[in-house]
């Protein structure tokens, strides 16, 4: 079934849109984890699939090592498996068959053996789920030769890297996908698609500063520069999107414009992505900030459970435009309304359990 992308689309309908494109073009792509099979189908993005490919939609029990290097032994004979995981704190128990094997295996035999194949993990709060499954790992993978770590914040870029992942791409992919996002609708005919599938985009191209930022902070930093607009200034957005190989000619051309920068980020900052985009900076051009860098993650702690603390622990709109406004006009008060501290879980998705 040849399917046309529609011009409005939610984020989980070009998740299941990309994997049934999937499931039909490549007879040996095929979709295992926990979940993929129940009636919820991981937020409605494997739904209906188990019925139309039976074959190849398989259910796991709880036993996520032995079931990444299943998908191994699997990808080494030829098939593309695709691996969910609902909550990305799980895949740390696959880090062995992650980190070790699947992007080693290139490399250790020579180029003899590869390993496609997909790992979907699912990041960020929900009703207040605590230390243990709210977490937002994408550095840790990042750090590793081998691995192409993205967030993709649109469904045209979940959409263009499947194609890419799945088509061109010998080797293994892990798609971060933020919770908060799989219900929202977007724009086809508005967004400024990927060059790269596996690099970033620019958002909006302006003068006054630049904003890196990855996953669901694209649509704060979007957020922030309306606000930002109507005071005067110009924000330039850079999608990130992938984390283990950002476009770094993009990113200095843009901070060597506007001489500002602010990353935003779903995780910690302590060795993080913000730490990256430093790195970028400081060994090709350090004399083109006109003023330090600023930050925005989470805050260096374990997530706490408390609705409150949790709102806290999270930035939002609120802090990019207060972090923004401080780049441009210095550090202090502002003589602006600046917009109100607001649970993005208030904002984007209420949750009500369980996931």
């Amino acid at each position: 079934m040849s399917m046309n992308i529609p011009q409005e689309m939610k984020y989980r309908e070009a998740l299941a849109y990309a994997m049934t494109d999937a499931m039909e073009k490549a007879p040996n792509t095929m979709i295992i984890g926990q979940g993929v099979t129940d009636f919820k189908g991981i937020f409605e993005t494997t739904s209906g699939l188990a019925e139309n490919y039976p074959d190849r939609v398989i259910e796991t029990p709880l036993a996520e090592d032995s079931i990444a290097g299943i998908c191994i032994g699997a990808s080494l004979n030829g098939m593309y498996p695709i691996n969910t995981h609902i909550r990305a704190d799980f895949s740390l128990l696959i880090f062995n068959q992650l980190i070790n094997l699947a992007a080693k295996y290139r490399y250790m035999f020579g180029g003899l053996f590869e390993v496609p194949m997909m790992f979907r993990l699912v990041v960020g709060r929900s009703w207040g789920q605590g230390a243990q499954h709210s977490q937002s790992l994408q550095s840790l993978m990042a750090h590793i030769p081998g691995l192409v770590v993205i967030m993709p914040s649109t469904p045209q870029a979940i959409i263009s890297s499947y194609e890419h992942a799945i088509h061109h791409h010998r080797g293994p992919v892990v798609m971060l996908e933020h919770r908060l996002m799989y219900e929202l609708s977007f724009d086809n005919r508005t967004t400024a698609p990927l060059v790269n599938p596996f690099g970033s985009r620019i958002e909006r191209v302006v003068q006054d500063l630049t904003i890196i930022a990855t996953s669901v902070m694209v649509l704060e930093a979007r957020r922030a520069a309306g606000h930002l607009e109507k005071i005067g200034i110009d924000a330039e957005i850079i999608d990130l999107h992938s984390i283990s190989h950002p476009d770094k000619e993009m990113i200095l051309k843009s901070v060597k414009k506007t001489g500002r920068l602010l990353v935003a980020d779903t995780s910690w900052a302590e060795y993080g992505v913000a730490a990256e985009m430093a790195r970028i900076i400081i060994e090709a051009d350090p004399g083109i900030l006109r003023v330090p860098m600023k930050t925005l993650a989470m805050q260096p702690a374990p997530c706490p459970t408390g609705k409150a603390l949790e709102d806290l622990f999270y930035p939002d709109v609120h802090d990019l435009v207060y972090a923004s406004l401080c780049l441009v006009n210095g550090e202090g008060e502002h003589n602006v309304l600046l917009p109100p501290k607001e649970s993005m879980t208030d904002f984007y998705k209420h949750f009500k359990g369980p996931f």
